[in-house]
């Protein structure tokens, strides 16, 4: 087929680039500013930016890799193709793990938010585990429709997201502080001994890897499309939380923070935090309603991501009833288990960040070195090679020394 012939068929990098970015910008980016109220602006900046070059490195490498593979082949084949069957194993346990706790997180923190929200909407009284499964259903069946109708639906909240974030901080953004920002106030504060900290979280605001074969296929092999659509979409993710970073570091004190991580860092306490310093309570509306676009637009990008790798992993056909198998795999055991343990994602979200370690950055710099070690194979080389390989490994390094350190309460809390 053509280089031509591609480019009429494939659809707009645009809905592309929504997935990415609706997939990685989602309600976690609130506690953000919370957990770089120690390094503040300047060194968390640093950290987020370095953050952001690596994970877009490792997916740009596991994207490269898959150019040599047919169409549809996803995560798990070429990790056992190159990499054998333990490696593989142990790949999936990791993304499974991970994307199965992202699902179950956002069933269970949102379950209640959406039950107050369905209860006005309807008058009628609905519980938490009825809002639970109605908002899984919602999700899920966008998700069972494809990666089309995603792009097109990610779009719209994508849309509608930053429309909110402009409405709910373009006021903001014209009071910054540059002394709150600045921390000037303090000139003999200490920020570097926090930087490590950051690393965790900086890692989990990047994942988007498990949708990269979804978006191949999307655009029949039309690497060149996939490859501005990850670069555009965490490009745009990194703008949003840059903003959002600005908006907030420089309207509270880095004073501020303490408490507001005492209050568990959520949108209510950052909520408080603001009418406390004189913001109108029109401020919660604003912010409820962007809430719900954020939870929802990387509900489904998420989840997106575990279907595909499940069909991929259990060799599920990509039919209309196949993906309708690898729907009802991605969300009934996340959807049971917050009926029957709501509370129970605390104890085990904390290792979602290390074992992402593993499948967006480990397994995608092996992948990549295995495939140059293949005498027969026509993979491309770069100078830069050496020096991105180095960059996401010890990026990997910090984010297992950071959970390390963490566990044992040895890093210094701000």
């Amino acid at each position: 087929m053509s280089d031509i012939a591609i480019l009429r068929r494939s659809p707009s990098v645009f809905w592309g680039a929504t997935i990415i970015c609706g997939t990685v910008v989602g309600a976690g980016m609130f506690i953000l500013p919370v957990v770089m109220a120690g390094a503040w602006f300047g060194w968390s900046l640093l950290i987020l930016a370095f953050s952001w070059i690596c994970m877009l490195i490792s997916g740009l490498l596991f994207h490269r890799v898959s150019q040599h593979y047919p169409l549809e082949t996803g995560y798990d084949k070429i990790v056992r193709d190159l990499l054998g069957r333990n490696w593989a194993e142990v790949n999936g346990l990791s993304l499974i793990f991970v994307l199965g706790i992202l699902t179950y997180a956002y069933i269970s923190a949102t379950g209640p938010v959406y039950e107050h929200s369905l209860s006005r909407l309807t008058g009628q009284t609905v519980s938490s585990s009825e809002a639970k499964v109605i908002l899984s259903v919602i999700v899920a069946t966008i998700v069972w429709l494809g990666t089309s109708s995603i792009g097109r639906i990610m779009s719209v909240l994508l849309i509608t997201k930053i429309v909110l974030l402009l409405a709910l901080f373009g006021g903001l953004f014209t009071t910054v502080n540059m002394d709150y920002l600045l921390d000037s106030q303090n000139p003999a504060a200490s920020y570097w001994p926090y930087m490590l900290g950051i690393v965790p979280f900086c890692l989990a605001s990047f994942g988007y890897h498990g949708n990269i074969s979804g978006l191949i296929s999307y655009y029949n092999g039309d690497h060149r499309r996939v490859k501005r659509c990850l670069c555009t979409g965490t490009a745009l993710a990194l703008v949003i939380y840059l903003f959002w970073i600005i908006c907030t570091m420089g309207n509270l004190p880095r004073s501020a923070f303490p408490e507001i991580a005492r209050q568990g860092g959520d949108i209510a306490a950052l909520m408080h935090a603001f009418s406390l310093h004189g913001y109108t309570a029109g401020l919660s509306l604003l912010f409820s309603t962007f809430s719900h676009f954020a939870v929802i637009c990387s509900f489904v990008g998420v989840t997106a991501g575990l279907v595909d790798y499940i069909s991929d992993r259990f060799s599920i056909p990509t039919t209309r009833t196949g993906r309708l198998k690898a729907t009802a795999l991605t969300f009934l055991p996340p959807l049971s288990l917050s009926l029957l343990f709501p509370a129970g994602f605390v104890a085990a979200i904390g290792y979602a960040g290390l074992l992402a370690t593993i499948w967006a950055v480990i397994i995608p710099g092996l992948l990549h070195l295995k495939m140059k070690s293949r005498p027969s194979s026509d993979y491309p080389s770069s100078q830069w090679d050496r020096l991105q390989l180095c960059m996401i490994m010890a990026f990997a390094a910090l984010n297992t020394l950071s959970w390390t350190l963490s566990e044992f309460d040895l890093l210094p809390v701000f």
